[in-house]
C-alpha cells in the first residue's frame, strides 16, 4: 500500500499542470499521483497525463473521464485511490519540497499505529499574483503542536482561521467510510470536502510547515469576484449542502463543543461569502436571491439560523438600504486586501 495518494483535477490545465507534478514527484515510490483527466478538449492535458504516467508507471495514474467538474474528478481521485492517506491538489497549485519530505515523515511515523491519524493538517500559502508578500494561513494559536490531539484539545477558532481543502490530508478510509461525494458540475465543493468528514475525525496532527502553495489572481478563476458572480448559484447550492448537512447530523457535531463552534463558524464565513457576492452584484434578482437564501436557513432550523443572523458578519449583511449594502462591499473589499484570498 502506498503511503499518500494525490489526485490533481485537471482540465485544460497544460499550461500549468507539470509544475504541479513535478512538486509531487520528489515524494518517490511512497506518494502515488493520481492525474485525473476530467474531460479536457482544448488542450494536451490528457497527452501530458499519459506521458507522466508512461514515464513513472509505479508512480503515476492517468484517470481519464467525461467532463463532471472539480467535485467529480475529486470523486473519482477518492475511488482509485490506494494509499492510507489523500490529498488533492488543484493543477494550478504545488507543493513546497522540504514541507512535502516532513509532512511524509510526520505521516509515515504514525502509519504503523492500530488507530492512525485521521487527518493532518499544514500550512497554506496564498500565492497571489503579483503579491510579493505572500499571507500564510497557519494555526499556532489554535492547534496543539507537536502532539497528537482531539476537538477537545483545540483552542477558540476565530472567524479567520478555517481549514481548507488546501491544509488537509485525511485518510483515505475515513473518507470512504463517511460516504463522501461531492456534487458534479458545481463549483466551490472544497468547502463540502473539508466539511463532511469532521465529525469522523478522531485524532488529529499539527504539522506547522508551509506545505501547499495556493495560487491566485488569474480573472478566469473560480474565486475571482466576478466569476463568483457569474456562477452564484453554485456557491448558494454549496452554502444550502453544508447547512442541510450540519443541521442532519446536529448531534455528531455536538458530540464535540469545539467542533460544533468550529462548523457553525465556517458555514458563518460561507454564508456570508454568498451574501457579499448577491449584495455586490446589487441587482434586484441577485438581492431577492440573498433573502429566499436566508429564509432557506430560517425554515429549516432556527437556532443555526440565529446564531448566523446574530453574528457581526450576519448583522453586516442585512444593514439597510443602499449605504447598508455599500459598507458591506466595502468591508469586505478591505478584508480581501489584507487576508489576499482572492
Amino acid at each position: 500500500m502506498k503511503l499518500l495518494s494525490v489526485a490533481i483535477p485537471c482540465y485544460n490545465s497544460e499550461g500549468y499542470m507539470a509544475k504541479c507534478i513535478e512538486s509531487l514527484l520528489v515524494g518517490g515510490e511512497e506518494v502515488e499521483i493520481l492525474i485525473v483527466d476530467d474531460g479536457s478538449t482544448k488542450d494536451r492535458t490528457a497527452e501530458i497525463a499519459d506521458k507522466y504516467a508512461a514515464k513513472y508507471p509505479s508512480i503515476i495514474k492517468a484517470i481519464h473521464k467525461e467532463n463532471g467538474g472539480h467535485g467529480s474528478a475529486v470523486n473519482a481521485g477518492i475511488d482509485h485511490a490506494t494509499g492510507l492517506y489523500f490529498k488533492v491538489v488543484d493543477s494550478d497549485d504545488w507543493v513546497k519540497k522540504d514541507a512535502y519530505l516532513k509532512a511524509l515523515d510526520k505521516l509515515r511515523e504514525y502509519s504503523g499505529e492500530t488507530q492512525p491519524l485521521d487527518m493532518l493538517v499544514c500550512n497554506f500559502v496564498y500565492d497571489k499574483v503579483g503579491e510579493k508578500k505572500k499571507k500564510v494561513m497557519q494555526y499556532r494559536k489554535i492547534l496543539p503542536l507537536d502532539q497528537v490531539f482531539s476537538w477537545e484539545d483545540c483552542h477558540h477558532f476565530a472567524k479567520a482561521h478555517y481549514i481548507l481543502m488546501h491544509s488537509v490530508i485525511y485518510r483515505t478510509q475515513l473518507l470512504k467510510d463517511c460516504g463522501l461525494r461531492l456534487p458534479e458540475h458545481t463549483f466551490y465543493v472544497d468547502n463540502i470536502y473539508v466539511f463532511e468528514p469532521l465529525p469522523s475525525v478522531k485524532r488529529m496532527y499539527y504539522l506547522d510547515v508551509n506545505l501547499y502553495r495556493y495560487y491566485i489572481g488569474r480573472e478566469d478563476q473560480s474565486v475571482h469576484e466576478s466569476v463568483m458572480i457569474k456562477r452564484i448559484d453554485q456557491q448558494i447550492r454549496v452554502n444550502k449542502i453544508m447547512f442541510d448537512y450540519l443541521t442532519e447530523h446536529k448531534q455528531e457535531f455536538q458530540c464535540h463543543k469545539r467542533l460544533y463552534q468550529y462548523a457553525k463558524n465556517y458555514l458563518e464565513i460561507i454564508t456570508a461569502v454568498s451574501s457579499i457576492m448577491l449584495i455586490c452584484a446589487n441587482t434586484e434578482e441577485h438581492l431577492k436571491k440573498k433573502e429566499e437564501l436566508w429564509s432557506y436557513f430560517k425554515d429549516r432550523d432556527l437556532e443555526i439560523y440565529r446564531f448566523l443572523r446574530k453574528g457581526a458578519l450576519g448583522h453586516m449583511i442585512h444593514l439597510p438600504g443602499k449605504g447598508g449594502r455599500a459598507f458591506c462591499v466595502g468591508f469586505y473589499h478591505v478584508c480581501q486586501k489584507i487576508f489576499k484570498f482572492n
